[in-house]
């Protein structure tokens, strides 16, 4: 379903496959504490693992990963993956490469044109994602592109000796096509 690695273009941001090209962004935003503690990663990462992880996204067609680049470079990556075909549904994560990505709405335009070509060019019904109870701005983002909660996950995360909840949001197809007034 995800094959074809599209460049998707937009006012401030543009999403392209991820490549080689992208390893030294997605290194300093593995390695940021805020966004390691935004997306709940415990792993450690090296350059080395960066640059193949890099440059092995294309040989998936079961997910699409799409490196954010702005008129600064790289500002992070929305990926779908966790394909489930039988069931026409997926997982959207996105991540931001620190404050100087943050507040300047790439995320939210990054998700929109993710969202457009997937229930514009595939038959998914279903786009989900988790969000850590504490990351208020992304809930926000989230819920103002029109994901809707439907669930908690308890205790999901120990981050410091503290436990956080885990927040299940989802866009349908027909919430899409409301909000976009697109009949795809």
């Amino acid at each position: 379903m995800f094959a074809e690695k599209p460049v998707l273009k937009g006012p401030r941001v543009t999403l392209r496959p991820v490549g080689p090209e992208h390893a030294e962004g997605l290194y300093e935003l593995v390695r940021d504490p805020e966004v390691r503690r935004l997306t709940g990663s415990h792993g450690e990462f090296d350059f080395e693992g960066a640059r193949r992880w890099c440059a092995s996204r294309a040989q998936h067609p079961d997910r699409l990963d799409l490196a954010i680049m702005t008129g600064d470079g790289y500002a992070g990556e929305v990926v779908l993956n966790t394909l489930d075909p039988a069931n026409l549904s997926c997982n959207l994560r996105i991540a931001l490469i620190g404050p100087r990505a943050f507040g300047r709405g790439y995320g939210t335009e990054a998700i929109e044109l993710v969202l457009g070509h997937a229930f514009g060019t595939t038959p998914l019904h279903r786009i989900e994602l988790e969000v850590y109870a504490f990351n208020d701005r992304a809930r926000h983002v989230y819920k103002k592109i029109g994901f809707v909660e439907e669930g908690v996950k308890r205790d999901a995360l120990l981050w410091d000796g503290a436990w956080h909840d885990c927040v299940i949001m989802a866009m349908l197809r027909p919430g899409w096509q409301a909000r976009s007034g697109s009949l795809a």
